[in-house]
This record gives structure tokens, C-alpha cells and sequence, in this order.
């Protein structure tokens, strides 16, 4: 019986082996290099990742690559699946295999730094330069996407590499999915006008940029959406009365983008709003969507699992994986 489930479970996530793509260039638009997450593709010169824990990947061959940067950028990346290395404030074209790689076919994945608060990086992706007569290939994509949506707990502040320890992107890499973090440091449920980024609008767009546009949903399609909202909420205004309506409109946005989406609606870790975000569950259950679950979060962390009270820290990041990542499996 176990195997057979951990059979289930490995299938389910099992990568789709695409037919192979011509030989690549490397630059953006070089349809072997997958763009994970929101990315603004609108000058085929310059791609620019929105959000937090968008990345990109590729194959490549050849003993070297470099990435083709604009300004100054802090950048994590990885060759042939090893740990994450971190590069600061990197310009210009970037060696990332200052010791040459055996000749062969390579990986490649690049994520940035997300640029948000204090921080001001451009993050800008160019293209890779390879060795003279190599090429990119398209590499296998998971069968499944997860979207993470949530405030600076789902963007890993004050981890050790930010969004890459945070539980978002540990689950997807634990199960083996595409992953993508739909969150920004100090956001909201609601938008207040104080200021308050809330994600029940900017869901529906390409960035938390005031002026952003709509984001183009035909882009991809998450299999699960997992959301993690109400910390910050209380203190810009919202209330017991208004959280919950706006929760049910959010699962609602959630539901008419990804028609067969698993949406599983967080306890915040602080407790707040968690019966109303329960009541948001029940809401839509009683609707007919019975594809909405309610992810009670008591007892997961402890006082030392965080920073500063709010904050997990890495340990706290990997408990809140260990928790969720069997839940969301077992839905899929």
C-alpha cells in the first residue's frame, strides 16, 4: 500500500518530456530557456522577473556560460542541480563557470534577488553567452506548477537566500513541480489607502507595481495555489468584518484564472484572521467548489523557529514545508 501511494505520488509530479527544440541562442527569446514565475517579456531584449522567486532554466553545452547583465544585480544560480550559489552586485556579462565545466551537455538556473524595500537591483536577464559552437537545449519541465501567494513570509524575508528558503520554493523543489511565489514584503489581503499592497488586485497583475498591467494568465496554469495572507492586514485598517469578504473575492479571482486548481487558504502563522479565512473556505464549499481546503498552521512553528517573532527562520521555513508539502501532494 505504501508503495503503491508513493507511486501515485511520483507520477503525478513526473516531468513531461517535450520533444527536442532546435539548437538555441541563448538569448531571451531563445525558446529553450523556460521563464518560470511572472516575467515581463515585453522587450525581447531584456526580460525582467516580477515578484518574488521567479527563475529561469535551461540546458546548455560547451565548458562555459555567462549571463548578460544590464546594472547591478545580486543573482543565486546553479549548475547541474548542485546548491545555489550567490553572486553581488554583478554587471555586465557574468562568468558564472570561472572554472571550466567538463565538455557535455550542462543546466543551468538563475534566479534574482528579489528587488523590493531598501533593496534596488535591476534585475534584468540579457541572455547567456556560450562557447563558440555550442547551444541551449530545452531541458524536461515538470508535469505541475504551485503558486505561492502571500507577504514577506512567503517571500523568505531575512532567510539565508530569501525566496530560495523560503517554504514556497523548498515544497516545489521537494515536489518536484514548477513553483512561483506571488509576494511581496509588508502585503496585504485588502488594499488600503495607506498604501497596503493587497493581493486580492494585484493577483491579477503582472507585478506590484502601481502601474502594472494585467498579467496574461494564458502564460501558464497552476495546478495549485497556495495562499498565505492576513499578517499585516489589522494594520492598516481591515477588520473582522471586511477580511472575509474580500478573502471569499480573492479565492473567487483564484478559481475563475485556474478552473481546476487545489486552493489551500493558510491559517496565518500569527493566527489572525484565521477563522475568517476558514469562514472564506466554507463560503466557497457551500458554493460548489469543493476544490478550496482550509490549512489550520497551529503548532507548526515554535518561538526559536523565528527572527524577530514574525519571520521564520530557515528551520522554521523547512518545518512549514515538512507540514504542507504532504497536504498539497495529497490533493494532487
Amino acid at each position: 500500500m505504501i508503495r503503491l501511494a508513493l507511486a501515485t505520488v511520483l507520477a503525478t509530479f513526473a516531468p513531461i518530456t517535450a520533444a527536442p527544440l532546435a539548437a538555441g541562442d541563448g538569448s531571451p527569446t531563445d525558446s529553450n530557456i523556460a521563464f518560470v514565475g511572472r516575467w515581463n517579456t515585453s522587450n525581447a531584449g531584456a526580460f525582467v522577473p516580477a515578484w518574488a522567486g521567479a527563475y529561469l532554466t535551461a540546458g546548455f553545452t560547451g565548458t562555459t556560460v555567462k549571463l548578460k547583465q544590464r546594472n547591478s544585480i545580486d543573482l543565486f544560480f546553479s549548475i547541474d542541480g548542485g546548491a545555489d550559489q550567490y553572486l553581488t552586485n554583478q554587471t555586465g556579462t557574468v562568468n558564472l563557470t570561472p572554472t571550466k565545466l567538463a565538455a557535455g551537455r550542462h543546466t543551468l538556473r538563475v534566479s534574482y534577488r528579489v528587488v523590493a524595500g531598501s533593496y534596488h537591483g535591476d534585475a534584468v536577464f540579457q541572455g547567456l553567452v556560450l562557447d563558440a559552437g555550442a547551444t541551449t537545449y530545452a531541458l524536461p519541465r515538470p508535469a505541475k506548477l504551485i503558486e505561492f501567494i502571500g507577504d514577506s513570509i512567503t517571500v523568505g524575508t531575512t532567510t539565508s537566500k530569501n525566496a530560495l528558503t523560503a517554504y514556497g520554493w523548498l515544497i516545489g523543489e521537494r515536489l518536484g513541480a514548477r513553483h512561483t511565489q506571488i509576494a511581496q514584503g509588508g502585503a496585504c489581503l485588502v488594499t488600503t489607502a495607506d498604501g497596503c499592497v493587497g493581493l486580492e488586485d494585484y493577483f491579477l497583475k503582472l507585478s506590484s507595481a502601481a502601474t502594472s498591467p494585467a498579467w496574461d494568465f494564458s502564460r501558464y496554469t497552476a495546478d495549485a495555489v497556495v495562499i498565505n495572507l492576513g499578517t499585516n492586514d489589522l494594520a492598516h485598517g481591515t477588520h473582522t468584518t471586511t477580511f472575509e469578504p474580500h478573502y471569499v473575492h480573492l479565492l473567487e479571482e483564484v478559481r475563475a484564472k485556474y478552473p481546476s486548481a487545489k486552493i489551500f487558504a493558510m491559517q496565518t502563522f500569527c493566527k489572525r484572521f484565521g477563522a475568517q479565512t476558514q469562514a472564506a473556505v466554507q463560503t466557497r464549499n457551500a458554493a460548489g467548489d469543493a476544490n478550496v481546503f482550509y490549512v489550520p498552521t497551529e503548532g507548526w512553528l515554535a518561538a526559536a523557529d523565528y527572527t524577530d517573532g514574525t519571520h521564520p527562520t530557515d528551520a522554521g521555513h523547512r518545518k512549514v514545508a515538512d507540514r504542507l508539502a504532504p497536504i498539497i501532494a495529497a490533493k494532487l
